[in-house]
This record gives structure tokens, sequence and C-alpha cells, in this order.
């Protein structure tokens, strides 16, 4: 997994969307849709090891997500101490990834453009870069988000290649994880749930994309 500049990341909205089958099945996505990577138990890095990520693609075949399943001891107040509305957000800052760690990005529940660093919408969930002092997500709804510090990244072609190596189920992406409040155990829940998927239908149309 290579770095892709932060620059052009808090630069630009990087879209997430999640598809109309998002129920956790392995029905084809179509090309944009975000899924979600799970880590095989084979997959022993320590940064990625158990691992729940959201993904999207961008442009030029790369890829960027977050890790949903490692909430912190941090708050966004403890980030933000100046800014007040942080101060409001109940959730803990989330590690997204070991990329961009100097900025905080949002996964906002909105079913409008959140504005604030954010560009193209889609469905009810986006992924945005916020800046070092906040912005207006947490200004307006600051409960509607969830805040990652990190990111992970994938150069053109990369995250194929980590599949065909083994290292991650590939399912569609759920809503519902995203904002789940208790995270232990979601990693052994949805490595079982792609198991059966996997038996159902080996390849998804996501990989298959991929492939092309």
């Amino acid at each position: 997994m290579q770095k892709i500049f932060e620059a052009v990341l808090v630069a630009a909205m990087i879209v997430a969307p999640v598809g109309v089958a998002a129920q956790g099945n392995a029905q084809g996505n179509e090309d944009g849709d975000a899924v979600l990577l799970i880590a095989k138990p084979e997959l022993r890095d320590p940064e990625y090891r158990q691992t729940v990520l959201y993904v999207t693609p961008t442009t030029s075949d790369r890829h960027i997500g977050v890790i949903i399943n490692r909430p912190t001891t941090r708050s966004l107040a403890s980030l933000f101490p100046e800014h007040e509305p942080s101060k409001k957000v109940i959730d803990p800052v989330f590690f997204g990834g070991p990329f961009g760690q100097s900025a905080v990005f949002a996964v906002v529940r909105s079913k409008t453009n959140p504005g604030g660093g954010a560009g193209a919408h889609a469905q009810d969930h986006d992924i945005a870069a916020r800046g070092h002092r906040g912005g207006q997500i947490n200004e307006s709804t600051p409960n509607d988000a969830r805040y990652y510090v990190g990111y992970v990244g994938w150069r053109p072609g990369e995250l194929r290649q980590e599949i065909d190596r083994g290292l991650w189920y590939v399912i569609d992406a759920d809503p519902d994880l995203l904002f789940r409040k208790e995270p232990k155990g979601m990693w052994e829940e949805l490595v079982r749930r792609a198991r059966q998927l996997t038996a159902q239908a080996p390849y998804s149309g996501y990989v298959l994309a991929l492939a092309r």
C-alpha cells in the first residue's frame, strides 16, 4: 500500500458511495461503489491485522478508505480544544489508517452535500477531508459524522494485486457498520459473513471489475 499524496487528498472530496445493494451481500457492485475489505486471518501485518476497511475508488484506478473498527481513546475535542462544536461529539476518534495522520477525516451521514471541504455526494455517506481546525460538518451536525485520523490509500492496480494475493475478503458496503457504536467483534462477524458469501458466489462483481 503506497501513500497517496496528502495534498491531493485534502484538496478534493473523496467520494464514498454506498451501493444500492449494500446489505453485505456478494452481488455485483457497479463501478464506483464503496465496498468493505475484511482482512483475512492470513494477513499478519500489524497495521492491518483483523481490520475492516470502508473503501471507495477515486480516479485512475486508485482507491482510498478508512479502518472502521479501531476506535482510539482520544476525543475530537482533545484534538481541537479551541473548537466548541468538537466538544459536542460523543464518539471517540477512530484510527483510519497509517497515512495522512496530520489530518482528520469524516464519514458523514447526510442526504445533502455536507459542504466544508466536501465535493461530490453519493446517497447517504461521504468521506470528506477536514482541515486541522475542523469545519462546517461538525459545526452543524457534529454527531452525524464519524471522525478518523489517517487513511489507507492504494496506487493504481495495488488493491487488485492485494486481493489476488488473498489478503482481503470483499463484500458490499453496509451503511449500518459505519456508525456502529461498539465495533468490538466486527471483524470476526464479517469474516464469517464473507466466508459464507464467498462459498455462495466466489467472484463478486467488484473483484471482476478490478480484474479488468
